[in-house]
C-alpha cells in the first residue's frame, strides 16, 4: 500500500472540489469545504453534563433541565448551518425513544439544544452533528 502525505489538496477545476474514484470506475466529486462535518458532539445531559467525545466543540453549558448550550470552537460562517440532533434515555427496554429535541438559538459560535418527552427532560445520550461553512 502507498502512503500519500501532504499538507494541502486543491482541485484542478474548482479549488474546493476533489474527484474521488470509489472502485469499479465509480466517480464522485466531493466539495471539501461543504461536504464535511464541521463539528460533532456526544454527551450525557443528565446529572453533571459530560462530553463523552467531540470534534470542534470547546464546551457545554447546562442551562437547566433539558437545556444545553454547546460552544463551537472554530466559528461557522453564518447561523444558517444545518444541524442534526439525536437524543435518547433509558427505559425498561434499555432505550426510551419518546424523546424529541430541538436546536434553538443557532449562532456562528454556539447552539442551544432542548430535550422534551412530555416536558423538558435531560437525556442520557445526546448527539449533535453540524454541517455548513466555517468562517
Amino acid at each position: 500500500m502507498s502512503t500519500l502525505r501532504t499538507n494541502a489538496l486543491e482541485g484542478v477545476d474548482a479549488k474546493n472540489s476533489i474527484t474521488i474514484v470509489a472502485g469499479a470506475g465509480n466517480i464522485t466529486t466531493t466539495n471539501m469545504q461543504e461536504g464535511l462535518c464541521k463539528a460533532w458532539c456526544d454527551w450525557n445531559q443528565t446529572s453533571t453534563q459530560t462530553i463523552r467525545d467531540s470534534f470542534n466543540i470547546s464546551g457545554i453549558t447546562d442551562g437547566g433541565t433539558g437545556k444545553t448550550t454547546l460552544t463551537i470552537n472554530n466559528d461557522m460562517a453564518n447561523d444558517d448551518w444545518a444541524g442534526v440532533l439525536y437524543q435518547n434515555g433509558y427505559g425498561s427496554d434499555g432505550f426510551d425513544n419518546d424523546y424529541a429535541g430541538g436546536l434553538k438559538e443557532k449562532t456562528t459560535t454556539s447552539v442551544l439544544m432542548t430535550g422534551y418527552a412530555s416536558s423538558l427532560i435531560d437525556a442520557f445520550t445526546c448527539d449533535l452533528i453540524v454541517m455548513g461553512d466555517l468562517a
